[in-house]
């Protein structure tokens, strides 16, 4: 498959990601079990009587996309493709709740239409009047990671020149609360900055919206390159992990010593971040590594954050020190590689170079 290059990313998180000339240089503290969005003013980019008909995710999205479409000067892209696992949740609980208030009865039906996965590509589309290809992959914790496939697709059959590709994904206090339940988030409120530091289990809630603008051709402006992702659903141990991050690889005609910087998705969760401590100690041993999820939180789509934060390291050639990473003798960084799994059931990996 064809690579595929960066030419801008824009992301909205809980750390001041938008329009920030800094990257990560001061970041947010939170003691909660929840990280919320910092949001912009939307008025900057979105007619101010569309901004009050559109829930948060899909300002959120809504925003990041038309900002990075600005960024890369593309007025309307070839082709839109988003990554959703929950879609716009807030819309949902209103309709959800007006269905109980009404006894099940005939109730308005926009909350439902706006709370479906794809109103967010369609929403971005409608705005910059794009009637091209338009697509939305709703594949639980591979959602944006099917997303950036079918991107790349796209690019390597000809069918697209440039790509809009997003992933998304909010919180609201419905949702946050049935989660909770499931005892997916940490009882205690914990400082998302010492988080790694807290042998418990459960994690952090988080949320996001990253768009990136993919191209066919390289540029000088480009901040990086996607080789290859691929994904693995439920695997039965460690070795099967092993033996699929062996392939995947070899696909690449890489090795272990080319990757410069690991991305890994540990959350803090004492039994979710098992998986990445054993591969730490086998397959990736003296590989230098960073976490992400004390930025952002954790959620379905969270390796969009992680390829916004890969993309922009490989091309300032520089990691923050709120990562805590551990200086080596390497002094360019050309090849990162995100590892995330989402639940032990979602496994994915995003390969990223200097293009």
């Amino acid at each position: 498959m064809m690579k595929a290059y960066i030419r801008s990313a824009i992301t909205i998180s809980p750390q001041k990601t938008f329009n920030s000339p800094a990257f990560l240089n001061d970041l947010v503290e939170y003691n909660s079990n929840r990280l919320t969005s910092i949001e912009p003013d939307y008025s900057e980019a979105i007619d101010p009587r569309l901004i009050r008909r559109m829930s948060r995710i899909i300002k959120m999205s809504v925003a990041s996309a038309l900002a990075c479409l600005k960024d890369a000067g593309i007025a309307s892209p070839d082709a839109i493709v988003t990554g959703t696992a929950y879609g716009c949740l807030e819309d949902t609980g209103i309709f959800l709740t007006n269905m109980v208030q009404e006894d099940e009865e005939p109730v308005t039906p926009v909350a439902f239409v706006q709370s479906t996965h794809n109103t967010i590509g369609a929403q971005v589309a409608l705005l910059i009047k794009c009637s091209r290809y338009n697509n939305t992959f709703v594949s639980g914790g591979a959602s944006f990671e099917n997303a950036l496939l079918d991107a790349m697709m796209l690019l390597s059959e000809n069918n697209a020149a440039n790509v809009l590709v997003g992933g998304m994904d909010e919180i609201t206090d419905m949702s946050h609360i049935v989660l909770s339940r499931l005892c997916l988030y940490k009882r205690q409120l914990v400082s998302n900055l010492n988080l790694f530091n807290i042998n418990s289990k459960g994690t952090i809630n988080g949320e996001g919206a990253a768009f990136f603008l993919l191209k066919n051709i390289p540029s000088a402006n480009d901040l990086a390159c996607i080789d290859a992702v691929a994904t693995l659903y439920k695997p039965n141990d460690v070795a099967e992990i092993q033996q699929y991050i062996h392939s995947f690889l070899v696909s690449q005609s890489i090795s272990y010593s080319d990757i410069d910087l690991l991305i890994f998705g540990n959350n803090g969760d004492s039994k979710n971040d098992e998986i990445y401590t054993q591969l730490q100690q086998s397959v990736f041993n003296g590989t230098p590594s960073i976490n992400y999820k004390h930025l952002c939180g954790e959620y379905p789509t969270s390796t969009a954050f992680a390829t916004w934060l890969g993309a922009n390291i490989i091309k300032n050639n520089n990691i923050p020190i709120a990562l805590d990473y551990q200086e080596t003798s390497k002094n360019k960084i050309n090849k990162v590689l995100i590892y995330n799994h989402y639940q032990n059931i979602y496994h994915s990996l995003i390969l990223l170079s200097s293009c």
